[in-house]
């Protein structure tokens, strides 16, 4: 392992793919991961009301979406799209679209459950007091709610946001051209695999480092309490 780590002239092939393969696929892995982060987010708010309503048929498929998507693997999840998409839609599905799809609507389960608990911590006099002014149920949750809501769970959406930077390397099973499918294509084919994989760890640590000192820092601040100021004029 060590010589592998200090051999130069695979080291010298590295940089070669670099720009050609390496970069391409980290552009690729950053691209699906903005895409999914917002379609994530957008399912996300939606179910997190749903489950919140006091509708029953729309907890209910709240629930069933729920724990559908966080109780079955992402990556049986995206092979499912691969296989059948093509026949539900009448044609081939691109690959960034498949990923975008897997790791938004999995991910969108977890978030749904992070608003969820976030509009279940805002005191019940936010919404009748807000009903008492005639705002209608999606007037409160856009205006009073969710406002509040997103408040106290930046930082575990933020952690969602580092999972699933990490969980799109699950397209690397269906040649999605991301970072991990050119490292593990490249690594096997020339045999060098820790040239290959150190490089796409590193460069995964290059988004996700920053996005967990962000929700650390989210943590620390949210626990904080707030110092009263003092009135002006008082000593």
């Amino acid at each position: 392992m060590i010589k592998d780590l200090l051999d130069v002239k695979r080291w010298e092939a590295f940089f070669k793919v670099l720009p050609t393969e390496y970069i391409p696929g980290f552009v690729v892995t950053l691209k699906v991961a903005l895409a999914g982060l917002l379609l994530a987010l957008a399912l996300g708010v939606i179910f997190g009301m749903l489950s919140t309503t006091k509708i029953k048929i729309c907890r209910f498929i709240a629930r069933v979406y729920v724990e559908f998507f966080q109780n079955t693997p992402l990556v049986v999840q995206v092979f499912f799209y691969y296989a059948c998409l093509p026949y539900v839609i009448g044609g081939r599905v691109p690959k960034f679209v498949l990923g975008v799809i897997g790791v938004g609507i999995y991910h969108g389960a977890y978030i749904s459950e992070v608003i969820r608990t976030g509009i279940e911590a805002v005191p019940k006099g936010q919404f009748e007091a807000a009903y008492s002014q005639g705002f209608n149920y999606l007037q409160t949750m856009w205006y009073i709610i969710l406002p509040q809501t997103m408040k106290m769970i930046l930082p575990p959406l933020t952690n969602q946001a580092l999972n699933l930077v990490k969980n799109t390397s699950v397209l690397a099973m269906i040649a999605g051209m991301d970072l991990m499918y050119h490292a593990d294509s490249w690594g096997s084919d020339r045999g060098y695999f820790v040239q290959a994989y150190l490089p796409c760890a590193l460069l995964y640590f290059l988004i996700c480092f920053p996005l967990a000192r962000l929700a650390r820092y989210l943590e620390i601040r949210a626990k904080r309490t707030p110092v009263p100021k003092k009135p002006k004029g008082v000593a």
